[in-house]
């Protein structure tokens, strides 16, 4: 087990630096690189663009400048803002629990309901219900998360009047039904895709499982059909799925960002690309580096979390 964590470390920590390197070599590579925000300035002469550019060690080689920056992020200075000066990770900090609430509540929701549909489409297959679900899963796979937010928001919010359109709670009631409120529409609609895929996924596991040689033992045995489900076939079939859940982080990050634009949240997608419409490439290259950490540390978990319900991984 220990030779295992180790390697799984050693190949994320590669990983993170390879995507370092191509973010930081990207970001710099842009037209008007890092000073394009103080080049729309009138005022601003090439001469004070040199000055700042020197200020700011952008007047050196770009390998020069990624080693000063990386060995600045692993003692924890990740730069400052160029809108407001405030350290980078103050400012990722202020959005972090708006993503983790909106992230955590739609993974949640698209697991139980995904799981769910998957095991019955399974256990019912070419039922009506299979047939439904299939059909569903194409749908919501086929049409961008953008659109079910907008159809969301007008007939949830502006045809019906149930949920608020968009903001995390209402200013002035900061109260915890109050912030439920307003979750549930873009929860749901981030979870809508992810249902999909997991339902599918679960299906595909769950009818592997059927078939396999133990559970037909089981059923010659005696046992009920639910307890063969329940003991038996379930379990198995969410081996797999660990591994998926880690897989999905980097499309929910992805799906969040275009969820928060939708719906005003003040999340660290909203700030990204508000970052990008300011040039804030020290805000930007942390919400990059930040991200891949998150993905990264997702993905290790899930290996432990199979090889320590699984045996066959870690001693293969």
């Amino acid at each position: 087990m220990p030779a295992f964590l180790l390697s799984r470390l050693w190949q994320s920590l590669v990983l993170l630096v390879i995507v370092s390197i191509i973010g930081f070599t990207v970001l710099n590579l842009i037209p008007g690189g890092p000073l394009a925000q103080f080049a729309l300035d009138p005022g601003m002469t090439q001469e004070d663009l040199d000055r700042i550019a020197r200020q700011m060690g952008l007047d050196r080689p770009l390998p020069v400048q990624y080693l000063d920056w990386a060995g600045k992020l692993l003692t924890g200075d990740w730069g400052n803002s160029f809108r407001d000066g405030a350290p980078v990770l103050q400012v990722i900090g202020r959005h972090l629990w708006a993503t983790f609430l909106l992230m955590g509540s739609s993974t949640a929701l698209s697991i139980a309901i995904g799981t769910w549909i998957g095991i019955r489409g399974a256990t019912h297959r070419y039922s009506v219900f299979d047939y439904t679900a299939t059909v569903g899963a194409m749908i919501a796979l086929s049409i961008p998360t953008f659109w079910f937010g907008l159809v969301g928001i007008y007939i949830f919010s502006l045809e019906l009047g149930w949920l608020p359109a968009g903001n995390m709670y209402t200013i002035g009631d900061g109260s915890a039904l109050n912030y439920l409120h307003h979750l549930i529409l873009p929860s749901v609609v981030l979870s809508l895709v992810n249902v999909a895929i997991w339902s599918r996924y679960m299906r595909s596991a769950t009818l592997d499982v059927i078939n396999q040689d133990f559970v037909k033992t089981a059923r010659a045995k005696g046992l009920t059909e639910r307890r063969v489900l329940m003991k038996h076939v379930v379990g198995n079939a969410l081996l797999p799925m660990i591994t998926l859940a880690g897989m999905q982080l980097p499309g929910i990050l992805g799906g969040a960002l275009v969820t928060e634009t939708v719906f005003t949240w003040p999340g660290m997608g909203r700030l990204f690309l508000d970052s990008l419409g300011y040039s804030d490439y020290p805000v930007i290259m942390g919400l990059l580096m930040f991200s891949a950490i998150l993905v990264i540390l997702g993905n290790l978990l899930a290996d432990i979390v199979v090889a320590l319900v699984d045996p066959r991984i870690r001693l293969g």
